[in-house]
């Protein structure tokens, strides 16, 4: 290998240790992990977003099989330099009913509940912050949200995989669910128009 080819590798090497470096995840439950992905892959510095489950203790949980005390969560990976954790945890709220203590719009039972997943002290303590906020908004009503140590993340994957930005490869038919959920009229009426943390 000539030198010009060797620098080359080790700057190409360097550039991508950067990238991983700059990027961070972020986990939410919102209720049906097809709107949660398509409200967070619109802001501007989030890559991409990952449908799947956790906050439960069965391994591998499915969509159509078993996925008894995990809920259906989203993986949102951001660049720190473009949009913060406090922006997402921002938008998070915004996106949910805090007040839902049976699930999500229409979408009711343990799977649909809503939660902030964190991993480590400082997104524990922005999440807190993010939360007294909402509840001194809302005085008088009880905010469920809870903010819970992030577990095992597991993706939608193989023959479930179609789970996997849903609202990109099935359009009209998830308009019209979301639409039918009642999910944007019911954000309207708590956040106000447009919605504002």
């Amino acid at each position: 290998m000539n030198k010009i080819a060797l620098t080359f590798s080790s700057l190409l090497l360097v550039f991508t240790s950067s990238q991983a470096l700059a990027e961070e995840v972020a986990t939410f439950a919102g209720g049906c992990f097809w709107c949660m992905e398509s409200d967070f892959e619109k802001l501007d510095g989030v890559r991409e977003v990952i449908s799947g489950f956790t906050g439960g203790e069965i391994k591998n949980p499915t969509y159509n099989g078993d996925h008894r005390g995990h809920y259906e969560a989203v993986e949102v990976y951001y660049d720190p330099q473009v949009v913060s954790y406090q922006q997402l945890l921002e938008h998070y709220w915004v996106n949910v009913d805090p007040f839902d203590s049976r699930g999500q719009f229409c979408d009711k039972g343990h799977e649909y509940l809503s939660a902030i997943f964190v991993s480590d002290p400082e997104k524990k303590n922005l999440a807190e912050k993010s939360r007294e906020k909402v509840v001194a908004r809302f005085q008088g009503k009880d905010i469920v949200t809870p903010i819970l140590p992030l577990s095992t993340f597991y993706p939608i994957k193989g023959d479930e995989s179609y789970h996997q930005d849903f609202y990109k490869k099935s359009p009209v038919r998830y308009k019209y669910y979301r639409w039918n959920c009642g999910r944007d009229a019911r954000l309207a009426q708590i956040w106000g128009d447009p919605k504002t943390f």
